[in-house]
This record gives structure tokens, sequence and C-alpha cells, in this order.
């Protein structure tokens, strides 16, 4: 009998697509052959998943319906799939298993979809915990004979892997900085990684400044270099912090491909960053991290990593107005992560790279 071959339509953020990989692990255990389509900034994440046959790059732009361009490439895939996952809960993400004719269409009720999905999930209220979320979708398989075990929010945690051949791209672009613009001559020198954006907004920001503190102190040790990656949008940001820390930054924003990216975050000695979509890369390589958490919640997107830090001061500074969820500060203050000192996360990255330096001497 031949393998289930499978479509998943991928989340359009990063973070999110990585929280999706213990869906991926569940269902290539079971025998499906998995082809994820996924926009184009979100397709390396899926590359470096080894669960995942294929990946298809859609050619839609963000936000819009394309329904002309949904119908011919929905077309062009009929008979290839017995079964489709639609992680994201808009209609437009349901439409090309739709065009498709793929047997058997498996997501959340979202968008009113009655007539696209014909296998459903109650969409559950509120901000559930995200990769359990993805992952109850397997339950509606083919073979939806998962134990409760399967499921159990403590033992999904996502992992991914870099090729060699994009290890050795990160290492070439490091050694190719050189002196001018303080690289790494010879990789693979320890490094660490900051990611110091968030696509969502300043409010999931840690300040700059506390960035380019810690950046010095690091550099102060032994010399190791700061990473700074992000997108070409942050590179205002990334290039301010790199300023104020000159001789111990590297500033990459915009300057790489996600692919190269992952792989320098997959080389670092560990990475400091926000609630991110780096962040989840992060934390899927088993890193050291420091994750510091503004107006969104760990409960909701925790970086799912033994090895993770989070900071996050909603209790500690008793803020009723936490989590908010909101891009900016409506109280223009920002405490919750103004008040992060940067010393508090230079202990906290200590301890994720040596855990016994957490624990109380005899």
């Amino acid at each position: 009998m031949s393998r289930k071959q499978t479509l998943v339509i991928a989340p359009q953020w990063i973070g999110d697509a990585v929280m999706t990989q213990p869906l991926m692990a569940i269902l290539a255990e079971r025998g499906e052959v998995i082809t994820v389509a996924a926009l184009p900034w979100v397709a390396p994440v899926y590359r470096a998943m080894p669960e995942v046959a294929e990946v298809i790059a859609l050619p839609f732009a963000h936000g819009r319906l394309d329904w002309s361009a949904r119908r011919v490439l929905g077309q062009s895939l009929r008979g290839r799939f017995h079964v489709a996952y639609v992680l994201p809960n808009s209609i437009k993400a349901a439409l090309l298993p739709w065009f498709a004719a793929v047997p058997v269409r498996i997501g959340y009720h979202g968008e009113g979809r009655w007539g696209l999905l014909n296998r459903r999930l109650p969409s559950p209220q509120g901000r559930p915990p995200m990769v359990p979320f993805y992952a109850a979708l397997a339950s509606l398989g083919p073979r939806a004979d998962l134990t409760e075990s399967a499921l159990d929010p403590g033992v999904l945690r996502p992992q991914m892997q870099v090729s060699a051949e994009r290890r050795a791209e990160a290492a070439a672009l490091l050694a190719s900085l050189g002196d001018g613009e303080q690289g790494l001559n010879t990789p693979p020198t320890p490094y660490w990684v900051f990611a110091p954006g968030a696509e969502y907004g300043p409010a999931k920001c840690w300040p700059a400044t506390h960035y380019a503190a810690l950046a010095r102190s690091l550099h102060a040790r032994d010399g190791a270099k700061v990473v700074l990656l992000g997108s070409g949008k942050e590179a205002a940001l990334i290039d301010g912090i790199a300023a104020e820390a000159p001789e111990a930054c590297i500033a990459l924003a915009g300057r790489t491909s996600l692919d190269v990216a992952m792989a320098l975050i997959a080389g670092a000695r560990g990475v400091v960053s926000n609630d991110s979509g780096l962040m989840h890369v992060a934390a899927a390589f088993g890193l050291p991290q420091v994750a510091v958490f503004g107006s969104t919640s760990p409960h909701h997107t925790p970086p799912i990593n033994e090895r993770a830090r989070v900071l996050w001061l909603k209790d500690e500074l008793q803020l009723d107005c936490a989590p908010c969820f909101e891009r900016t500060c409506k109280f223009g203050h920002y405490r919750c992560l103004t008040e992060v000192a940067p010393e508090r996360v230079l202990s906290a990255l200590e301890t994720a790279v040596d855990p016994s330096l957490s624990k109380p001497s005899r």
C-alpha cells in the first residue's frame, strides 16, 4: 500500500512555523509523506525539518486573497495528495487544498470554513499554547490512533536541523567580514547571537541600550563577538546597537537569508532575544538562550527548550496590564521591558550555559 501523501498549509510567521514541527514529526512517524506549502519567508524553516519531504514556496502576496493564483496552483496539484492540514485559521489558507480537490481537508473552524474543510476541530477560547494547538490536528488524520501522551504538551518540543551546506555558508560569511567589520576571521571562533527585533512591534522589544550594554559585557569577558540578526526592516535598530558597542558587535540585519541566519544561530554559544520567530528557532536547536517577554505571554508562545531562561516581570512588578498583547504600550512606560536590567539577562544567560550556576552552594 502506498504511503499517504500529505499537504500542509503553513502559518505565515516564522515562530508559528517552528511550533508546527511536532505536528510534522507525528505525521512522519505514522508514515505520511509531507509536502509543505509556505510563503517564501517561512519556507526555510521547513527546509530545516527532516520530516518534510518537499517545500512549495507559495507565490501569493501577504494578506491578499489571490483567488485566481490559488485556483491555478491548486488545480495543478490535483491527484497528488490524500490529506491536507490547514494550519492558519483564515479562509484563504483553506482555498489551495479545496482547489486541489484533496479528499480529506483538516483544520480548525476558523473563519467560517465549513465548505472548505471537511474535518474540523472547534477553535479554542483565548490564546492556547501553540505547539499542542497545532499538534492536535493530527487527531483528525487518516490514522487517528494517537495516544493521549502523544499530544502531551510536556513532550512536544520543536526540533530542527541545519544542513552542513548552510553551516558552511554561515562560517564563510563570518570569515569574510574580517577585522574591518569586527568579523570572525577564523571560524568556528565562539560567538553569541542577539535577535533584538520583533515584527509585532516595540512592546515586544527589550531596549536597544540594554542590548548594547549586554554586548559590551559579554565581549569584555573573552573577546567573543555578538552577531546581531534581523530583517532589513530592523537594520536601523540593529545598526544603532552596533554603534553603541562597536568592538563587540557584528550587525547583519538584512544581510543574510533566513537559511543562513538559522545556521548562524545553530552555531552560536547562546542567544538573547525578544519573543520573536528567531527565539523559537534558537529553542528548536536546543541552545542556551534568554528570552525577554513584554506585552506577550510565555504561557502562550514560550521557547520550548530546557536550556531556555524566560524573563517576564508581570508578577514581580505586579503589572495588571500584562499580557496586553498590544504592539505599543498604551501607558507609554514599557516597564515590563525597561526594568529588565542587562545584568539580570547576563546572569540568566550564564545559568542557561551552565545550569549548575543556578544551584545554591552547599
